[in-house]
């Protein structure tokens, strides 16, 4: 029997629980002592789709200057709202039960839930995510967007793997299910 595709969550937090600043700003990630790419390089092969919040898209194509950095992986953003159209991206209207069942029937390899909190939150709420796979960086940032928000979720989690790449600690739970 094939094996499904997983839902991964693969994100950076600082040691205090937020994922960006409360104006989003990712500053504080890019200074941290890190080993050449954290192993997201070996975790990014294991991934053809990801599914992106719109916050999180808009940020990343502003600080890539309008590039979407993965072309070569089918990316869905998640949105409330209507958007202009892009030849690299497919914009979903927040059905994330709906894609998700679809995206884990189609042959492929896993699917990056990339972020950010409220697409997390939703996810966890629905209890979509197979894995997580969460880099700890040397950093308190004291407030900002948390990774895991309150909600209406109880969620239980296997260790697989933890790892260091220099200062960033990696943790790699398994939801159990």
């Amino acid at each position: 029997m094939k094996e499904r595709r997983k839902i991964v969550l693969y994100i950076a937090q600082s040691l205090d629980g937020y994922i960006a600043t409360e104006d989003d700003s990712l500053d504080w990630l890019f200074r941290m002592e890190g080993e050449g790419d954290n192993g997201f390089g070996k975790f990014h092969e294991t991934i053809d789709t990801e599914i992106v919040g719109r916050r999180t898209y808009d940020w990343v194509m502003e600080h890539e200057n309008g590039n979407y950095p993965s072309k070569e992986k089918k990316c869905y953003v998640m949105t409330g709202s209507t958007t202009v159209k892009n030849e690299n991206v497919t914009f979903v209207n927040n059905d994330i039960v709906g894609l998700t069942n679809r995206l884990k029937r189609e042959e492929g390899k896993n699917i990056w839930l990339v972020g950010g909190g409220e697409l997390i939150h939703a996810f966890l709420e629905e209890n979509l995510i197979d894995e997580i796979y969460i880099q700890i960086a040397p950093s308190l940032i004291g407030k900002g967007i948390p990774l895991f928000k309150r909600g209406d979720y109880e969620i239980d989690l296997e260790l697989k793997d933890i790892s260091r790449y220099n200062q960033m600690a990696q943790l790699h739970y398994e939801v159990k299910k």
